[in-house]
């Protein structure tokens, strides 16, 4: 019986994915190549890949841009203010809507920024807030 549980996993995790998996390691040493790979240990490399999961939320508010806003403007004390009382998992969701994904790149970390910018329309209370994901602006009415 042992031998049949040992050759079935075998051929379960091995042998029944082998062509597949060739294929697709084929294609992703095409793209990237396996020699720059090497410099990497492996929890950098998952970083880079991944993303960075956690982030230093306060840091994030120190290298926000502002385009149309004053720094210290009243718009952008109240948004801080309810940021920092979010739950992680609704500060991630922010960052998606402004990113497009939840993390943040992992050689982006100390250098990721982000602008909050006011959209200008007439009635800033009928306004949503969107983003341009591409540039990392928020467009956020007075």
């Amino acid at each position: 019986r042992k031998e049949f549980v040992d050759l079935y996993v075998n051929y379960v995790f091995n042998e029944s994915i082998r062509k597949p998996f060739e294929d697709f390691m084929k294609g992703f040493l095409r793209g990237c190549p396996a020699r720059s790979w090497m410099i990497f240990l492996p929890v950098e490399l998952q970083i880079l890949l991944q993303g960075h999961t956690r982030c230093d939320w306060n840091l994030l508010q120190k290298v926000l841009g502002t385009s149309t806003y004053e720094r210290l403007d009243k718009t952008i004390r109240n948004f801080w203010t309810v940021f920092h009382k979010l739950p992680e998992e609704k500060k991630k969701m922010f960052i998606a809507f402004l990113t497009g994904s939840d993390r943040i790149p992992g050689n982006l970390l100390e250098h990721f920024t982000f602008t909050i910018a006011d959209p200008k329309v007439e009635n800033p209370d009928e306004f949503c807030p969107f983003a341009s994901t591409c540039h990392r602006i928020l467009f956020l009415p007075r």
